[in-house]
């Protein structure tokens, strides 16, 4: 079908006397006209809107001049990212049937504690992100999560009153939820992941010297001694000696097993070698099965603060249990590779950066001889065979 060419037409109105000629045409699908006193003007506007039909077409002619320029303008803001129109629309779209989907951040905590339960995290992990993510949840209460921006999350971090550590670690949990909520369908992005990480200050890890060490063994109950051995002398993180179990402590080969689904570890599954002094504090409590710590938390903090207490331990350095294994076993048994594979680590870079402290050879040999004594545990412990 040709396009129908658009004309001048004389025009005759009582009420408009002035008005003598009239231009029909069509714009967005609808019927239009245009009313001029003279011919002149009307010939010139059919002139502009015929050439304009005949450069793009009637489908060009009948779409809105408003929306041609909106479309325009558009497109050049898009060039940069190289990106159409089609891209911000879907993208848009996207994000407005996310936020309809979307819920409040306290429904969001809710709903990852619950999972998180369910798939058998560990109780400290729990606690931590009930607390950190529940003070989350507070701040943005009554937000949708697709809702919540990078920079209302930065300016959330920033404001707390605690060491740059602390807020990675806050950081670290609410990127782990906003995870779970594109999971879910609840947003279509993770802001938390573009917000800045604070600085932490370089310090150096910090250890047990070899006296607390003893004192902290030897005043120990028998409930929670093997958790101090395990930690200073086989390096198992907090987590896995929560979830040890006596039956994964082999007395006969010689090593400890720590299973993929005990530990966060890349290393997944790994043997550590029982040390002679190790193998000596845990024999008088050795069991055939059974959790070889105290899964009640209050209880393993009351024993755990009464041990420091009775050692007078005043200053606990962070992670003391791991970091303390690692630095003296790189000073007496100089095995790093081998180091970073029992703490499962892939290589020794991690060992060197954060858990390695330096240590006298000599104070290194006085720790891997630290052996339990009469005077010092044989009234306290009580040999279980069961």
């Amino acid at each position: 079908m040709g396009q129908r060419k658009i004309r001048v037409r004389q025009y005759r109105d009582g009420n408009r006397p002035h008005l003598k000629f009239i231009v029909n045409y069509r714009e967005a699908g609808k019927r239009k006209r245009s009313f001029f006193e003279t011919k002149q003007q009307a010939e010139s506007f059919t002139a502009f809107k015929n050439a304009e039909l005949k450069r793009n077409g009637v489908e060009h002619a009948e779409f809105p001049t408003a929306l041609r320029m909106m479309a325009q303008e558009a497109v050049e803001t898009l060039k940069p990212f190289g990106k159409t129109i089609r891209d911000a629309v879907q993208h848009y779209a996207a994000f407005l049937k996310a936020s309809e989907k979307s819920c409040p951040a306290v429904q969001l905590v809710k709903e990852l504690l619950a999972v998180k339960e369910k798939d058998g995290a560990s109780q400290p992990h729990l606690v931590d992100l009930r607390v950190r993510l529940n003070k989350f949840a507070e701040k943005f209460d009554g937000q949708p999560v697709a809702t919540i921006t990078s920079a209302e999350i930065d300016d959330w971090l920033r404001s707390l009153p605690v060491s740059p550590v602390s807020r990675n670690n806050y950081r670290r949990l609410v990127v782990l939820a906003f995870n779970f909520a594109v999971k879910r369908g609840y947003a279509t992005s993770n802001p938390a992941a573009q917000t800045d990480k604070a600085r932490e200050p370089k310090t150096k890890p910090g250890i047990l010297k070899v006296d607390e060490a003893r004192a902290l063994l030897e005043n120990a109950s028998p409930e929670i001694l093997p958790y101090f051995a395990i930690g200073l002398f086989a390096g198992l993180r907090r987590a896995e000696i929560e979830r040890l179990d006596w039956s994964e402590i082999d007395f006969d080969e010689g090593h400890i097993e720590v299973t993929a689904e005990k530990s966060k570890s890349k290393v997944a599954n790994r043997f550590i070698t029982m040390q002679p002094n190790l193998r000596e504090w845990l024999l008088p409590m050795r069991r055939r099965k059974g959790t070889v710590t105290p899964q009640n938390r209050f209880e393993f903090r009351q024993l755990f603060q009464q041990a420091r207490k009775d050692a007078g331990i005043k200053q606990w350095p962070d992670n003391a249990l791991r970091h303390s294994f690692a630095s003296y076993h790189v000073a007496h048994f100089k095995d790093a590779k081998g180091l970073a594979l029992e703490m499962g680590h892939i290589d020794s870079g991690m060992l060197f950066n954060h858990y390695r402290a330096l240590v006298r050879p000599k104070d290194a040999e006085k720790y891997w001889n630290l052996f339990p004594t009469a005077a010092g545990v044989s009234s306290k412990v009580v040999s279980i065979s069961t």
